[in-house]
Formats: C-alpha cells, sequence, structure tokens
C-alpha cells in the first residue's frame, strides 16, 4: 500500500494540482451475518486497511479518475460516469470499479447534494478485493467523505452511510445490507461495534487487549453484485412474507422467531426455512456475544463464533470447502477462541479471535496447514480494529 504521502505525490503529477486526501477502512465481521438486511443485530470491526483518496475539484463538469489499483484510467462528463453505470445495472456489461465512485456520485445527487463541476480523484487501497472485507464500501465511503469535503458540505456520518448503501443496491445492483457502510464510518479504534441495523444505534465494545483479530484468505474470491447473494436475500424475504402472511407485525424477519418457524415454517421450501433458521437463530447469537464481549467471556464468544459458522455453512449453505478447512485449522490451534466465515459468504476470509501472545505461532500454523491440505497459499493479516473513514491531514 503506498503511504498517503506517496498518493499525493502521484495526484499531483497526474492533475498539476495538490488533493486533500481522506481515507475509510475496511471491515470484518466478528459476528451477525446476513442479519443486517433483515433489520437484525451485527457486530463487525473497522480495520487497519483502508482506501485512501485524493481529491481536486474541477470547473468543466468532468470527473477524471485514477485507481492505482487497477492502473485505469477515467475521464468522463457526470452524464457519462451515471449512463455508462445505469447501463451495467440493466446488464450491459459487467460492473467495472468506476461504478462504485460513480454510485456514491448519482446518490449524493439523489439527496440533493450539488455536484455540476466535477473533481479529480486518485484512488488507492489495500483492503484485498472479494475477501469479504467490504472493498467496495471502502471505496464508496471513501468517495462519499471526499466529494463532500471537496464541496464543503457536511452530512451526519449516519446519512453519509445510508446514501453509499443506496448507491451499492440501487446503482451497481448488489443487495447489501447497511453494516458494512456503518461501521465504516462509524468504527473506533480497538472497539467493536454492536448495530441495531433497524434503528442505527449502536454501541462499542472494547476489544480486549489481549487479543487480536486475525483473518485468513482463502483465496477464493467472490463479488456481491454476483448472483448467489442475491438470490440468498430473495429466498430470505420469500419465507418473511410466508411469516408476515399469519403475523402482520413482522416487518423483517427480525422480528420472528425459531417458534414461529416450528409453527409455519412447513409452508416454506426446505432452502427458503433453512435460510430463515439461519437469519432468526444468528441475530440471537449476536446478542449473546454482546454479553460475553462486556463479561470478557472470551471462551463463550468462540463459541458463538462457532456455532455461527455451522449456521451459516449448514443452513444458509454460503460456505465452501477451502474456507471450512480453515476454520477446522484454527479451532486446532492454541490460543484460538473463535474461528468462521465472514463477510456475504461463497468464499473469502475467515475471522479467528486469537491471544496476542499466540498470534505469530498462529499464522505460520494455519499458512503451513492450509497449503497442505489445499496447495493454496493463504494470505492471513493480524489485524486490529481501527477508527472509521476520516480526512488524513496534509
Amino acid at each position: 500500500m503506498l503511504t498517503p504521502a506517496e498518493i499525493a505525490a502521484l495526484h499531483f503529477a497526474s492533475y498539476g494540482t495538490p488533493g486533500a486526501l481522506y481515507t475509510a477502512p475496511g471491515r470484518v465481521n466478528l459476528i451477525g451475518e446476513h442479519t443486517d438486511y433483515c433489520d437484525g443485530f451485527v457486530m463487525p470491526a473497522a480495520i487497519d486497511f483502508a482506501t485512501v483518496i485524493a481529491i481536486t475539484p474541477r470547473t468543466d463538469g468532468r470527473v477524471l479518475a485514477h485507481s492505482i489499483n487497477f492502473d485505469e484510467r477515467i475521464d468522463k462528463s457526470i452524464p457519462e460516469l451515471l449512463d455508462d453505470g445505469f447501463a451495467a445495472l440493466r446488464g450491459g456489461r459487467k460492473v467495472h470499479w468506476s461504478d462504485y465512485p460513480a454510485g456514491v456520485v448519482w446518490a449524493l445527487r439523489e439527496h440533493g447534494v450539488r455536484i455540476a463541476r466535477g473533481f479529480s480523484l486518485t484512488i488507492a487501497g489495500d483492503v484485498p478485493l472479494g475477501a469479504g472485507l467490504s472493498s467496495s464500501a471502502s471505496v464508496e465511503v471513501s468517495t462519499a467523505i471526499a466529494v463532500l469535503g471537496a464541496l464543503g458540505v457536511d452530512l451526519p456520518l449516519r446519512k453519509i452511510a445510508l446514501l453509499c448503501q443506496r448507491a451499492e443496491n440501487a446503482f451497481v445492483g448488489a443487495n447489501s445490507g447497511i453494516m458494512d457502510q456503518f461501521v465504516i464510518c462509524c468504527g473506533a479504534a480497538d472497539h467493536a461495534l454492536m448495530l441495531d441495523c433497524r434503528s442505527l444505534e449502536y454501541q462499542l465494545a472494547p476489544i480486549p487487549a489481549g487479543i487480536r483479530i486475525v483473518i485468513c484468505n482463502s483465496m477464493v474470491k467472490h463479488s456481491v453484485a454476483g448472483g448467489e447473494y442475491n438470490i440468498r436475500r430473495a429466498e430470505i424475504e420469500e419465507g418473511t412474507a410466508i411469516l408476515r402472511a399469519h403475523r402482520p407485525e413482522i416487518k423483517a424477519l427480525r422480528d420472528a422467531t425459531v417458534a414461529d418457524l416450528a409453527r409455519w415454517g412447513r409452508e416454506m421450501p426446505d432452502n427458503v426455512l433453512r435460510r430463515c433458521r439461519h437469519v432468526i437463530t444468528e441475530d440471537d447469537r449476536v446478542l449473546a456475544a454482546v454479553e460475553a464481549f462486556q463479561s470478557a467471556d472470551l471462551t463463550r464468544f468462540g463459541e458463538l463464533m462457532c456455532e455461527a459458522h455451522v449456521s451459516f455453512r449448514d443452513d444458509f449453505e454460503a460456505s465452501c470447502p477451502e474456507v471450512d478447512i480453515l476454520v477446522a485449522l484454527a479451532n486446532e490451534q492454541p490460543g484460538c477462541f473463535g474461528a468462521r466465515l465472514t463477510g456475504g459468504g461463497f468464499g473469502g476470509c475467515t475471522v479467528n479471535l486469537v491471544a496476542a501472545d499466540h498470534a505469530a505461532a498462529f499464522t505460520a500454523a494455519m499458512c503451513a496447514g492450509y497449503l497442505a491440505a489445499t496447495g493454496i497459499d493463504a494470505e492471513i493479516y493480524i489485524s486490529r480494529a481501527s477508527a472509521g473513514a476520516h480526512a488524513i491531514p496534509l
């Protein structure tokens, strides 16, 4: 990852003017998967991988953007930028990296932010792509705070998160919930964030000093704009509608119970029943995990992580053999309290809570064991919870 100073220098070399710098982290979800779009509960943490953007306002109504990671540039008028993005949404082409910042521009304009004069952007990041660590949301939030900063417009962080979610849902075409954008906006160093996705109320939970968040990348990539994620969301909506027919007060699956499934689940196809069971029990696990963190009961927290992985694997069917190998290997290692698949699923990363004094040995054992079992070199990141999106002082 280039340093902010190096990104600023590249920006100046490209555009001949200095740029203001902004950054937004990635995120890892400790527990609470596919509950966010059901108005449920999640417990993610912002992590010390990030997208950094340098921005300079323009006066010609054009958007010039340079992605250092993709080694590509775009130069379009704002109408061209948005029209091209909607063409992708209609199926005219695959999703391109530029669709994420373009979607943010669209969402801000829809909200009433006047964006007419254009800007130049240089974008760089080290959030692994397709790993379930929210590289797309990191780009969205960093774009939003950069554009708003360049325009001198203040919006509450919660509103920025919602607008970035709208960009991903309505412009990019991925039906993600609010969790990713919210924790990227509102995360805090050395804390997890427990979010009520209905009210957007949240509380910060300190992560014990002797614990490291170790993220193991299976190197099996996924795309949240792909079909499996949206299929799962449609299955959840189908099951929710069946339950709502019996209990009209069920606005989202967060309002349903295991007892409701026992009573009316026979009306659902088996796959829909199991998807709903995952979400309902996962909400219960998140609330139990908050209590475990508050009492510093890491053994209980780890047990909940293991239960969550089994549910994600069997009921939600969103794991894969490589990820299951990583989880099994982790559970054999000294100092590991819990391990599970994190993110949207279908590949990506596991999240592991590991005692700090075991983290290095854990990493070595995981690399060796995974290579022996799969022939794949895993990427493993020892991480700590980081601050949310912010400007970088020059």
